[in-house]
């Protein structure tokens, strides 16, 4: 059994965060670990609180699980403070993780901001170039490129610059243009364009969290980072595509609506 590894936030109602990643973990019949960075009192209409685990009792946890069960893959998600991002990057080079996808998350669905602003210039610098792929939406991407982005060109530009900044897999998710909802990945280079149709569905509480676990399980079979971006796409999909309703705002998705 490949497992997998989460390095995120906790969602106390279930849609996102460590929560998301595990349920979506388990649809790919993968074994889930986590190593949790805050706790988050939140629910699909806002966050109302944030407490951030200390950076010895993240490094504590990623120690426990790097020295008996070693992931085949790591996805981290929320990290909200510098000394948290610096523990991390430093774990993940010690125990020369592999298959890293870092979901760069600064604001929730629900508009929210989690991430302060001093951490993102060590997100930038310590935690990004250890990732092989970043998953920013066009918020995220918008945050680290500096300028707006409103368009494909813009995606393009985005991700030229944070691909030569990395030197890293790249791919921006382009579900909150107006124009369409492709998504962009770049490496290498090269641009490669994944088209869907736009899904009418306004429950997309913690889409992000689950699109970069899914392709985490995805490289952990062996899958190249255009075919892991391919199936997770296909999943997130159908996850939306079953159409769950569940809170009063941005509720999450069907995370089993079929196991892999």
């Amino acid at each position: 059994m490949k497992k997998i590894l989460t390095i995120a936030g906790s969602d106390c109602s279930g849609g996102a965060g460590i929560q998301a990643d595990i349920k979506t973990i388990t649809a790919h019949k993968m074994y889930a670990m986590s190593a949790i960075t805050a706790l988050t009192a939140q629910n699909t209409i806002g966050v109302y609180g944030v407490q951030e685990v200390t950076p010895e009792f993240v490094a504590l946890q990623l120690d426990c699980i790097f020295t008996d069960i070693r992931p085949d893959a790591v996805k981290i998600g929320m990290v909200s403070n510098v000394e948290i991002i610096k523990t991390i990057a430093n774990k993940l080079l010690e125990y020369k993780a592999k298959n890293i996808v870092f979901d760069p998350v600064m604001v929730a669905t629900s508009g929210s901001k989690l991430l302060s602003d001093n951490a993102v210039n060590a997100l930038v610098q310590r935690l990004l170039p250890v990732a092989d792929i970043i998953t920013p939406n066009i918020s995220e991407a918008q945050s680290l490129w500096g300028y707006p982005v409103e368009s494909q060109k813009d995606m393009l530009d985005a991700a030229i610059y944070l691909s030569i900044m990395t030197g890293k897999g790249v791919l921006i998710k382009g579900g909150h243009l107006t124009e369409c909802a492709d998504d962009l990945f770049f490496i290498n280079g090269q641009a490669h364009w994944f088209t869907a149709p736009r899904i009418d569905n306004p429950n997309t509480h913690g889409t992000g969290c689950t699109l970069s676990s899914a392709i985490a399980c995805n490289l952990a079979l062996g899958c190249t980072m255009e075919e892991s971006i391919k199936n997770a796409k296909a999943y997130i999909t159908g996850a939306l595509m079953d159409g769950l309703d569940l809170g009063k705002g941005s509720g999450p998705l069907n995370h089993i609506y079929k196991i892999i």
